[in-house]
């Protein structure tokens, strides 16, 4: 069988295939991908073969090949310098989340975000949340940092996870692709999604 992991947990992923039904996947042993140094040998996007196999009348499939990635999207190990992680595969474009406090996301992680998205030729739309709690001077530096980062080419749009403000804008925006959805904890990722 055939499908797409949807989900890494620990050594289980779930797997949907193209019917529709989902599988509750493992890799057994040593599992690598040749040319990719990474912590985990399989991401979240992949498009895995996988065999079923029944124990005590519960269905789980093995994954035995991970297809060609048509791009990926990484980040660096916390304590092994030389290896990275593959946050996900074979994605379409990715919103990154921007707080500007509460937490507060620097220019400078932005910018490494872009550059890493760019490098894989992955579209970056830029989601500057939690617009409903900022007073004006923080809106206006919302603005600025629009401002500044429509300047160079990429989509910025205001929103507000708790309260809706264009969040049908986003979802037009993930019509028919395959879309990823990062930022620091606690920038409001699991309430949009939600």
């Amino acid at each position: 069988m055939t499908g797409t992991v949807y989900k890494s947990t620990g050594s289980w992923y779930t797997v949907k295939t193209s019917l529709g039904a989902i599988y509750q996947c493992r890799i057994k042993g040593k599992f690598r991908i040749q040319g990719i140094k990474s912590t985990n040998p399989v991401a979240v996007g992949d498009v895995v073969d996988f065999e079923t196999e029944t124990v005590d009348g519960e269905t789980t499939g093995i994954i035995h090949r991970i297809h060609d990635r048509e791009n990926y999207i990484i980040r660096k190990s916390v304590n092994l310098s030389k290896q990275t992680h593959i946050i996900a595969s074979n994605i379409d474009q990715v919103f990154l989340l921007i707080t500007i406090n509460n937490p507060p996301t620097l220019t400078g992680f932005i910018d490494r975000f872009l550059v890493t998205a760019e490098a894989y030729d992955i579209k970056t739309i830029l989601l500057f949340n939690k617009i409903d709690s900022y007073d004006e001077e923080t809106l206006n530096e919302v603005r600025y940092l629009a401002h500044v980062y429509r300047k160079i080419g990429y989509e910025c749009i205001g929103i507000s996870a708790k309260t809706g403000k264009n969040i049908d804008k986003v979802k037009s925006l993930m019509i028919g692709k395959t879309s990823m959805f990062s930022g620091h904890s606690g920038v409001g990722k699991s309430t949009l999604i939600n």
